[in-house]
């Protein structure tokens, strides 16, 4: 064993070493309405829900209608006012969602991007471009000629959509390792400046192609190109300024993570591969005996100066209150985690929620026989000196079919008062929705599924039935195994001005409703409804805030109903008291709900769920202020 091996070997004994207990599932024994499902090519398929309803499908535009490998699939969505950005590996389409029972085109793009995940800012819309495929001008021929340089992208397009039915490229970004993925992180000092951390999965380029790049095995080497994220700075009055001003250095003095022995018998993570011509791209250099070099999506937190990085075997968590000079705060690994993948903050910044995209999005990895520790999100709380504390797993509790690529994905935060809510794609796993509340405890809440896209093989029909390799991401570990057939199913599901909103990889565009059940209340709904945001882009996560009013405090008091944190007479008298103060106005419905306050604040003592109660009380008190 060579030296390098040596220092691995002990690396990896004393990173297992220090791995916690963390709370996992077992799958369940009794059917579930999921499993068996009709496959079918669009809303033919047979479908399962529970507290979500399907508002319109929409299928994909005709200049993005393929199943053909990965060139045509359907990626991530970013919101503006009614306006939807959904990108696709070949282009963009933006769709008007005013009336969300019938989603209107309102512009489709081609333009070859390889991943294609969006942002929007104002008037500019930013796409990631990975690959070796990709040109400055969106065209579909790919780089006939490797010394070509002038012709390839890879970085960040910008493109002004102030009139969104003609979208202008005004500037192509060009970054060392390209973008896999991008997210935006606004300027504490400066209202005219954005920044854009890039996750670039490729090696670095040749430096004949763009300037000042390197490979590398040294993560403390400044001029390495590999052991950073690239960071562009845009001027928002001069977009075409926009260029990569210094390089996010997150991982030096980090150490490989260790793998259980299951995991490493599964086979690791992967990802999607790239566009046609994505083989082009410069090899990656052997893998050095360090941690990661790159992060394959990282989620700002703008509000509180933070950014959780999804970066390979380890979540990070970030200082971005300068964010030209990041600082690493902590760093977190897991022996079950084969790809950390995105990141979900709690509201008020004390939990995260990461995912694992074990088998890279291709592979069937919900089924029966799959791991349940892995494939799914682990809850981490945040301390106060910024640490991470890892607690459970949660994963779909469904076995979906050999068929279903499934695995955990994107998704976001639903604003229900007094919860941590979350909605995510399960690509074909459908879409779910689970409450992380209790770190300890995560649960499902509502989901909604269709049957896979392609029939099961006949059969006898081996040929059909055999699983593919799937390359391991560049410095990544493992290679996962690649489902053949038709890749599909939810890229990322988001709740936004009060509908979920889902981007299916192979088959279009979802709009889904929530509905009551035992575990969401009519009120909690309404509440989240209440909550409106002119932007959202779900990498860039924005701080929740409730208007004064009767849903938001009847949601406080259907969870005190709901866990039993509060006894049955005063739930009962407080709801009365309600119901009495919403038939009033003015002076009147103010005083009425200032004395309510004071009961309810004598009841804070003897509640089992007293933190709740005094959110009551605080939602009572800010309605009788608004009443006055």
């Amino acid at each position: 064993m060579g030296n390098v091996r040596r220092l691995c070997a002990i690396i990896a004994t004393l990173a297992l070493s220090q791995v916690p207990a963390v709370h996992a599932q077992t799958y369940p024994t009794g059917p579930d309405p999921r499993n068996g499902l009709k496959p079918g090519k669009g809303n033919d398929a047979g479908t399962a829900k529970k507290g979500l309803r399907l508002v319109s499908f929409t299928p994909k535009p005709v200049e993005f209608d393929s199943t053909n490998g990965l060139a045509f699939i359907n990626s991530d969505l970013a919101f503006k006012g009614n306006y939807v950005y959904q990108g696709n590996f070949s282009g963009f389409s933006i769709w008007d969602v005013k009336n969300p029972t019938k989603p209107v085109r309102v512009a489709v793009v081609p333009c070859v991007t390889s991943q294609g995940d969006p942002s929007i800012y104002g008037n500019l819309l930013f796409i990631s471009a990975e690959g070796g495929g990709n040109r400055t001008d969106c065209g579909k021929d790919g780089i006939k000629d490797t010394t070509d340089h002038k012709s390839h992208m890879a970085g960040v397009r910008i493109f002004d959509v102030s009139d969104p039915k003609k979208p202008k490229l005004v500037k192509n970004v060009q970054t060392c390792k390209g973008s896999h993925t991008h997210t935006i992180v606004p300027s504490p000092t400066d209202p005219g400046v954005i920044y854009l951390y890039v996750s670039g999965s490729q090696a670095a380029r040749p430096e004949a192609e763009l300037a000042g790049c390197k490979n590398g095995t040294d993560a403390a080497d400044e001029s390495n190109s590999l052991f950073r994220l690239d960071v562009i700075k845009v001027p928002l009055a001069n977009p075409t300024q926009a260029e990569v001003v210094t390089g996010a250095r997150i991982f030096t003095g980090m150490m490989p993570a260790a793998a259980s022995a299951a995991r490493a018998a599964r086979g690791g993570g992967g990802r999607r591969g790239g566009a046609a011509g994505a083989d082009t791209a410069p090899p990656p250099p052997p893998p050095p005996p360090t941690g990661p070099r790159n992060c394959h999506d990282v989620t700002s937190y703008p509000a509180l100066h933070l950014l959780a990085g999804a970066c390979g075997s380890y979540g990070l968590l970030v200082d971005v209150s300068n964010p030209e000079k990041p600082v690493r705060l902590a760093a977190a690994s897991d022996t079950n985690f084969s790809l950390w993948h995105t990141a979900v903050f709690s509201n008020d910044g004390s939990k995260v929620v990461f995912t694992d995209e074990w088998g890279g999005g291709t592979s069937p990895n919900c089924q029966a026989s799959s791991m349940m520790q892995m494939g799914g999100n682990t809850v981490l709380t945040i301390g106060a000196d910024k640490k991470y504390t890892e607690h459970a797993y949660f994963k779909i509790p469904t076995a979906q079919s050999a068929q279903e690529n499934c695995v955990s994905h994107n998704g976001g935060l639903i604003p229900v008062p007094g919860r941590d809510l979350m909605v995510q794609g399960w690509y074909q796993g459908g879409i779910d929705v689970s409450d992380f509340t209790d770190p300890d405890h995560p649960f499902e809440v509502a989901f909604y599924d269709r049957g896979p896209v392609d029939k099961p093989a006949p059969p006898g029909d081996s040929a059909k039935s055999v699983e593919l390799p799937v390359p391991a991401p560049a410095g990544g570990r493992g290679g996962g195994r690649r489902m053949p057939g038709t890749i599909g199913g939810s890229w990322g599901a988001y709740y936004y001005n009060g509908m979920v909103y889902s981007s299916e990889l192979a088959r279009g565009f979802d709009i889904y409703e929530l509905t009551p059940s035992a575990q969401l209340s009519a009120n909690e709904i309404a509440a989240a409804k209440l909550v409106k945001f002119n932007e959202y882009n779900p990498q860039s996560q924005p701080k929740i805030e409730w208007p004064a009013a009767f849903p938001v405090v009847r949601s406080y008091l259907d969870q005190l109903v709901r866990n039993k944190g509060l006894a049955p007479a005063r739930t009962t008298a407080i709801s009365s008291a309600l119901a009495a103060a919403e038939k009033q106005s003015g002076a009147a419905r103010g005083a009425s709900l200032t004395k309510l306050a004071a009961q309810v604040d004598a009841d804070v003592s003897g509640a089992k769920d007293a933190n709740r109660v005094r959110s009551m009380s605080d939602a009572i008190k800010a309605l009788a202020a608004a009443s006055k």
